[in-house]
Order: structure tokens, then sequence, then C-alpha cells
């Protein structure tokens, strides 16, 4: 017969890892019904935008609605972002996310075409969830970075091919500014967003 005390030991030691796997788990497979809501939602919206044009708006703003702009574009900018004030930080993530908008309806086959999820890997409030695309007979590997936010995960970094939306952001944006000045940047970025409007 087991000593109660042993029993006791056990418990200390391999519970709270045990309560953690099984938290863990519950949570990638939260992450995992959410990017897969969010693709079939998606795809929904751009497959019938060629009978209801008035959809294109709904798959924008599907496209776009779960991606948290405020981290993507912390990250893109890096250490000037924090150097910022409260007003020119939202000045930036306001124009840079009306950028991001646009350019996320530039190419509809990446949302069409079938999703296979090949992992999720969860650490505390970040995720990374690893999917192949298959677009006209080539795959694509499509990761997304997510953290949790206000009790929802949201999207600040997707990476296609091992090229990612923030470090492509970043090396240009930081140069940028380490060359030219924040203002400057930030006139050069609201040139953009007039090029886009006046398309």
């Amino acid at each position: 017969m087991q000593s109660p005390l042993l029993l006791i030991g056990f418990l200390l030691i391999f519970a709270p890892s045990v309560i953690y796997a099984q938290d863990t788990l519950e949570t990638e497979a939260e992450v995992r019904a959410f990017i897969l809501s969010r693709d079939q939602e998606i795809k929904d919206a751009v497959q019938g935008m060629g009978n209801d044009p008035a959809l294109q708006d709904k798959a924008q703003s599907l496209i776009n609605g779960q991606i948290d702009f405020e981290e993507m574009g912390r990250r893109s900018l890096g250490r000037y972002y924090e150097d910022l004030p409260t007003e020119d930080q939202n000045e930036f993530i306001d124009v840079f996310g009306q950028i991001v908008r646009s350019q996320s309806m530039r190419d509809l086959s990446v949302y069409e075409a079938p999703v296979t999820i090949e992992s999720v890997t969860v650490n505390e409030n970040h995720a990374l969830v690893k999917t192949s695309v298959e677009i006209d007979r080539t795959t694509l590997e499509v990761d997304y970075r997510l953290h949790q936010k206000l009790d929802r995960w949201w999207v600040y970094d997707i990476i296609i091919d091992d090229v990612g939306t923030v470090d492509g952001y970043s090396a240009s944006f930081q140069s940028f500014v380490r060359k030219r000045g924040f203002e400057a940047f930030m006139q050069s970025l609201q040139k953009r967003v007039d090029a886009i409007q006046n398309q």
C-alpha cells in the first residue's frame, strides 16, 4: 500500500504540470478554432464578391478586423515608437492601419485557397500558427503570430514563406526615421495613403 505522504508528494510535483498541459491544449484548440473560423468567414465573403460587390467591404472588414494594428505598428517601428509621444503614436497607427488595410485586398487568391493548419504553439498569451496554402499547385507556408488582448486573440504578424509583415515594414520604417526623422516619415506615409485613395 502506497504511503499517503508519497501520494501527496506525487500530486504536488506532477499535478501542476498536468493542469498546465491541459490548459495549453485547450488554448491551442481555441487558437486553432479562431484561425479556421476567420478563414472560412473570409472565404465566404471573398467568393461571394462576384455576385454581390457589397461583400467587398465585408471581406475587407473580416480580413483586417482581427489584426492588432497597434501591436504590428509598434513592432515595425521598434524603439522609435517607444520614444514618440502618445499623440504621434496614435497618428502613426492610424495611417499605418490604412496602408495595411488597402494592401490586404490586392491579391485575394491567398484567401480563396485551401488552408491546412500544420501546428499551433502557445506560450502564455502568445501563439504561433503554422499553416500551408495551396495556390496554383504551389504550396506556400503562411504563419500567424498572435497575442491575447482583452480576452481575444489578435493577429499581429503574418509570415509568408519566411517573409514577415513586421520584418518587411521595420527594415524600411526604422531606416527612414533614423535618416530623415519622424515628421518626414509620416509625410511619406500620408502620401502613400493619398495615392491609394486616388487610385
